[in-house]
Order: structure tokens, then C-alpha cells, then sequence
């Protein structure tokens, strides 16, 4: 049976990633079959694309050529570990995927046309998540979360007014796309919205489970082939 794929989204600050690891750690307490990855990254061909891309040295990078370093990342994260893990059941627990692409170089880079679609969709071979958790915050207070995390890295240093125009584009996609991208208040406490997410995802699981006991599927539990968190 298919696994699922369950991907976080939202600006810098918000608060996925740490979301994303506090699910997955909910999740392996049930003995259901969780990995997680992130983009870009997931495979050491991935870590290299990204230190090149949130390098504060990476200066001179221009928007089309980030753009393309990203798809050439998510291509090899598709094809070495999404699919094959989606084919062995797994569920995958994704930081950033298609989305954080259309919202950052589409709406943030200003690089939207008809082509820049076809490329993105190219480059995921038209995969799209079961559901995507989206976190939303506002692009101030989420900057100012970044600084006390004390560290920054190159998308990080990027203006409000470009942070703005990515949060613009992820409450589009999650207008045009209401009932596979799940809009998250990120304001209220760490806890509260763990609680959200949770049971957003536990009702998406059920008939997830259900399919796992009628096939007989059997698929190792706890799998964790990157333990990676961003």
C-alpha cells in the first residue's frame, strides 16, 4: 500500500520544523511507520545544493539560478527517497517541498509564468502531497523569532517586503487548494499548535490505517532513514 506524504510549510520563523519533529516523535509512540527529510537537503546531494543556497557568502546567486538549484535538489529527493519510501508505505513527514518553491521563487522572487510553473512540476513529476501543513504567522513577528534564534542564513537576511510577498503566495496556494493544504494559526503557544496539527493529521491517518490492517501490509515501523531537522 502507498505510504503518505505530509509536508510543513511556512515562512522563516514559524515554526515547522520543530512542529514537523514533534509530530514525528507523537507518531513513532503509536509504532506507525514515520520518516522525516526536509528541502532542500534530504540526500548528501541535497545538503550540498542547500549550504550553497542558505550560505549568507552566496551572494551572487541570482533568482533564476536559485531556482533551478532547488528543483535540482527536490528531483533527486523524489526520486532516490520520496517514491521509494512512498512505495513501501512509509509516511513521510516533508520540511518544505513544491509549495515553499511557488511561494518563495514564484511570489518572493516575482518569478511567476507559465513556464516557471511547468518547471516546477516537472521537476516533482507532478507529485503532490496527501496534506500540507501550513503555519502562518505574520512575516514581523516571525523575523523576530529568527533573530533570537541567534543564527541566520541567507534567505533569513531577506526583506519584510520579500517575506511579505512569500506569505502572500502561501495564503493563495492554500486558497486554491483547501482540502489538501491545512491552514495554521502559528501565533499561539508551541503546544497549542502541536495540538492542531495532531489531530489534523491523526483524522488524515485513519483511513491511512484502516487500509494498512485490511491489505495486511507489513512495513517496518519507526523508519528513519535521515534524521533530519531543519
Amino acid at each position: 500500500m502507498r505510504g503518505l506524504l505530509i509536508t510543513f510549510e511556512g515562512i522563516e520563523g514559524s515554526g515547522k520544523s520543530t512542529q514537523l519533529e514533534r509530530l514525528a516523535s507523537r507518531l513513532r509512540l503509536d509504532d506507525l511507520p514515520v520518516t522525516t527529510t526536509r528541502e532542500p537537503g534530504g540526500t548528501a546531494m541535497g545538503e550540498k545544493i542547500r549550504d550553497l543556497l542558505l550560505d549568507l557568502r552566496s551572494t551572487e546567486l541570482r533568482p533564476k539560478a536559485e531556482l533551478f538549484l532547488y528543483l535540482a535538489g527536490r528531483s533527486q529527493h523524489l526520486e532516490t527517497v520520496v517514491r521509494p519510501l512512498l512505495a513501501r508505505g512509509i509516511i513521510i513527514l516533508c520540511d518544505r517541498f513544491t509549495d515553499a518553491t511557488l511561494a518563495y521563487q514564484g511570489y518572493g522572487r516575482r518569478l511567476l509564468s507559465p513556464v516557471f510553473r511547468q518547471a516546477v512540476e516537472y521537476a516533482a513529476d507532478r507529485l503532490q502531497p496527501d496534506l500540507t501543513l501550513l503555519l502562518d504567522l505574520d512575516p514581523r513577528t516571525a523575523l523576530a523569532r529568527v533573530g533570537g534564534r541567534g543564527e541566520a542564513n541567507r534567505m533569513d537576511r531577506e526583506t519584510l517586503a520579500f517575506h511579505t510577498r512569500v506569505r502572500r503566495g502561501y495564503l493563495e496556494l492554500a486558497r486554491r487548494a483547501p482540502r489538501r493544504i491545512a491552514l495554521i494559526n502559528a501565533r499561539p503557544s508551541e503546544e497549542v499548535v502541536a495540538e492542531r496539527i495532531e489531530q489534523l493529521v491523526r483524522a488524515r491517518l485513519r483511513r491511512f490505517s484502516r487500509g494498512r490492517r485490511s491489505t495486511g501490509a507489513r512495513v517496518a515501523t519507526g523508519v528513519s532513514p535521515l534524521g533530519i531537522s531543519r
